[in-house]
């Protein structure tokens, strides 16, 4: 038996524009995906005849329960519709960024006192929410990848208070064709949060560093 079961399939909950990304970035690595959204599996058909044979649509539970790693990218204001059983032990990605425009206000939100990805492991209590691909427009995932090694590598941030589920999501971000930053546990993911320095451009990791260390709180700005 080795340490992990080999990953086959990611779930996604949410097929927005980050979500059907990371469903071809999926596809084109060889994972099998299960898709799924608030407005039903057959909303999803064009995006699974376009992905082929290895993509179905379902609904959120059962792309919670059928993905080894899940990749939660719903809007913010929905991150409680999240099923919480079908996601006990697992690895979840958490893409999620905060407009209030959006998503109403949210007091510990506006006060700083908690994170986006926070929010979410505490719906999660028994999942390993890892914040990932939240800070890269969603085109560029598909266009921004390069083989490791490549000089100047573009390179996405983590954060994450489980290390093994961390590096799951690394493993997995290195196939996508980007470098990896570790911006630490999950409290400190508001350093790539929008309005930071890091959250947009592209940078390569050593870039990427000095972007986190510049961060500011909201506050302070």
């Amino acid at each position: 038996m080795g340490t992990h079961r080999a990953m086959k399939t990611i779930g996604l909950i949410g097929a927005g524009h980050i979500g059907s990304q990371l469903a071809r970035l999926a596809v084109a690595n060889g994972y099998d995906v299960v898709l799924s959204n608030s407005r039903g599996p057959q909303t999803l058909a064009p995006l699974v005849k376009e992905l082929g044979p290895r993509a179905r649509a379902a609904t959120p539970e059962e792309a919670a329960q059928a993905g080894d790693l899940v990749v939660v990218t719903v809007p913010l204001k929905a991150y409680r519709a999240v099923p919480v059983e079908p996601l006990a032990g697992k690895v979840v990605i958490d893409t999620d960024n905060y407009y209030p425009e959006r998503d109403g206000h949210l007091r510990e939100l506006d006060e700083e006192t908690t994170t986006t990805s926070e929010l979410l492991q505490a719906h999660l209590p028994r999942s390993k929410v890892v914040k990932a691909f939240n800070h890269i427009y969603a085109a560029e995932l598909t266009t921004h990848g390069q083989p490791k090694g490549t000089p100047n590598r573009r390179a996405l941030v983590i954060a994450g208070d489980d290390d093994a589920a961390k590096a799951v999501v690394g493993r997995l971000i290195d196939q996508f064709g980007f470098d990896v930053v570790d911006a630490g546990p999950l409290r400190e993911g508001w350093r790539i949060q929008r309005d930071t320095p890091g959250y947009g451009p592209r940078r390569n990791a050593e870039e990427l560093r000095r972007d986190l260390a510049a961060a500011k709180r909201y506050a302070e700005t």
